[in-house]
């Protein structure tokens, strides 16, 4: 009995850790002129799915009607993945092609501008909090318990691939910090030489000057 309830306690732990480490409900409160952005940092290959919409973040504030903004999303290395302007609410998807900071910015529309009170609600799903299940659950035609073992399967690749992916920048992080300390030791060491000679040629100028002003 002990042992069946330690197994289902691993399962809700693993299916836990895969929801709320691949989802992201939050507000963003726009100033009247400038972005705000959100990042997330997302590995390749992985599918993402995000809904956005203008909310009145202030209860006592009333916002202005025909409000818009204007939202771009962009990849670690810059390219346009999403570009939209004068949106009330919207969507976008896309799979990752690179692994690092993907960028999403919102804006309130330059007619807008200085309009105060405004703020976005995004809906941030990434991986295994992306796919539609029940999409699956009707094509594999499963249910009850075999589509729940389903989806703790897509749980469980999901944390294993995050886990390879940890573990890799972890490794090229350490490789950077190694090469980083290999080339402050050089530098120290081509340091001391240079003080070193510096000492040896100052030794020689003032002994060579004391011979000719024959002090010594």
């Amino acid at each position: 009995m002990g042992t069946k309830w330690s197994w289902r306690a691993i399962l809700v732990f693993i299916w836990w850790c895969a929801s709320t480490s691949t989802t992201q409900a939050i507000w963003l409160d726009l100033p009247p002129s400038g972005t705000k952005c959100v990042s997330e940092d997302i590995q390749n290959n992985v599918v993402v799915l995000a809904d956005y919409s203008l909310i009145n973040g202030q209860e006592d504030a009333h916002m202005p009607s025909g409000a818009t903004i204007s939202v771009r999303v962009t990849s670690p290395y810059g390219n346009n993945l999403h570009h939209k302007e004068n949106m009330t609410h919207g969507q976008f998807a896309f799979t990752t092609s690179e692994s690092g900071n993907y960028l999403a910015c919102f804006w309130v529309d330059g007619h807008h501008q200085g309009t105060k009170g405004l703020t976005v609600s995004l809906d941030w799903r990434i991986g295994i909090a992306a796919k539609d299940w029940e999409s699956v659950a009707k094509k594999e035609k499963i249910e009850g318990v075999e589509f729940e073992l389903r989806k703790l399967e897509g749980a469980v690749e999901a944390i294993h691939e995050n886990l390879i992916y940890l573990k890799n920048r972890e490794a090229d992080m350490r490789e950077v910090s190694e090469k980083t300390n290999a080339r402050v030791a050089w530098f120290s060491i081509m340091s001391i030489g240079v003080c070193i000679a510096v000492s040896i040629l100052q030794l020689w100028y003032l002994k060579r000057f004391f011979h000719k002003k024959k002090l010594i």
